[in-house]
């Protein structure tokens, strides 16, 4: 059944480090069992910069994590983000051997194999293939093409990927850290997954996920993922903003950041002082609500203006009737909202991953910051693209695989229960059940 499968979701990111463990509900609602965090001083605006400490901020995390859950952790889906993943439009097709046969899931996933195998640039490689529409004999704007008749089938594809330097590190850490990685995702996919309705992906949506090191932007229109762009700017470029512009220490300035920050500096009020301890000493330094807020404002506009661009690049600037909806840690800025919406014109809402959660022994899991980490856990359950999820419903397979129609790799978390029993020699089966009740 597909509530008894257990799925852990790991986030490396710039400045966390998150495991969480979940699993689905009666209801078909995600259950939150653990979720542990840790610093990440390994990592930078995406890319592992220093294995060991990367390894032992998942070492932590998947200890905290299994501490509450009760779950011995062994296999985990990864998210993967950062300034070197670049996507693409490729054009793939595939010629069938009779126009009387109807095309069939098997003839999609050949064709969605085989665009897999495209060349690109050295030292990089494909980790996400999304079909946008099909050509059944050059007849174009074809959504699903299964049942239907036709020799030649084609589609453009929404090509991602990753600097192979980039995947082999992600891939180390995790190794060394004793676990394996079920699934390799592209952390604002995830994130879509965790705050995204089907009624806005319809509609056409841009969903921004501001992290520490990067700010990563997916579009989607008609269910369909449309784009994807990473700006290498995020949270941590304010906090270094603020300690330049107010002369403090860095953990000074994060503190300054998410207690005292706002978007807007019109909002702030002039008369408002912080007194920040002095060095050694030293007098204490007062710091100004007002400037301080002119400080993240004027970045805040540069990083707005790089997104409103890529929207503009995308061409569905007149067609994102769902609006731009903001995630992650970042999301949490007072007023960013307002800005976003002043800024582009666009509607704009906080995104919260709590759509497709239910009772939960973590409420923290429903932050905006751990989007990401919610949505790595319910890729374990569905599929990226909703017509995947149907193909594989119709197939009647019991696992939805997060990986677009690869073969050739496991389905997430398809044997993961198993996995854990076998390697604790059943052990652990007690402490499943006593979470019955959560």
């Amino acid at each position: 059944m597909e509530k008894d499968k257990i799925i852990v979701g790991l986030d490396i990111g710039t400045t966390k480090i998150c495991a969480i463990v979940g699993r689905k509900n009666e209801y078909g609602k995600l259950e939150v069992l653990g979720m542990g965090k840790a610093v990440s001083d390994g990592v930078v605006r995406g890319l592992v910069t220093n294995i060991d400490k990367t390894v032992y901020g998942i070492e932590s995390a998947i200890r905290e994590a299994e501490d509450q859950s009760g779950i011995n952790i062994r296999v985990v889906n990864v998210g993967i983000a950062g300034q070197h993943i670049k996507s693409s439009i490729q054009h793939g097709g595939i010629t069938r051997n009779s126009s009387d046969d109807e095309i069939t899931i098997e003839d999609i996933n050949r064709l969605t194999n085989d665009m897999y195998r495209t060349v690109t640039p050295p030292g990089s490689e494909i980790i996400h293939v999304m079909p946008q529409d099909y050509y059944v004999d050059f007849e174009d704007g074809i959504k699903d093409p299964v049942g239907m008749s036709g020799v030649r089938l084609e589609a453009d594809f929404h090509v991602i990927t990753a600097q192979t330097n980039a995947i082999n590190n992600v891939n180390k850490c995790v190794k060394r850290a004793n676990l394996e990685i079920e699934n390799l995702i592209l952390e604002p996919l995830a994130s879509s997954l965790a705050v995204l309705s089907e009624e806005e992906k319809e509609a056409g949506v841009c969903l921004v996920d501001i992290g520490g090191g990067t700010t990563d932007i997916a579009i989607f229109h008609e269910n369909i993922i449309r784009h994807t762009a990473v700006i290498p700017f995020g949270g941590n470029i304010l906090t270094t903003d603020i300690k330049q512009g107010c002369m403090v220490m860095n953990h000074q300035a994060e503190l300054l950041k998410t207690k005292f920050g706002k978007a807007i500096a019109e909002e702030a009020n002039p008369n408002e002082i912080v007194s920040i301890p002095g060095l050694k000493n030293r007098a204490p330094k007062e710091i100004s609500i007002k400037n301080l807020a002119h400080i993240i404002e004027a970045r805040m506009q540069e990083i707005i203006e790089l997104i409103h661009a890529e929207i503009i690049t995308s061409g569905f600037e007149e067609k994102l009737a769902g609006g731009i909806i903001l995630t992650g840690g970042g999301a949490q800025l007072s007023c960013l909202k307002q800005l976003v919406e002043y800024m582009t014109g666009i509607d704009t809402r906080i995104g919260y991953p709590n759509e497709h959660l239910g009772r939960s022994k973590v409420d923290a899991a429903k932050s905006p910051m751990y989007a990401t980490s919610v949505g790595l856990v319910l890729s374990g359950y569905k599929a990226l693209d909703e017509r995947e999820n149907r193909y594989m419903r119709t197939q009647g397979a019991m696992e939805i695989n997060g990986n677009k129609f690869r073969k050739d790799k496991k389905q997430p978390g398809g044997e993961f229960f198993k996995k854990i029993i076998e390697k604790t020699k059943g052990l652990l089966i007690d402490d499943v059940d006593d979470r019955q009740d959560y």
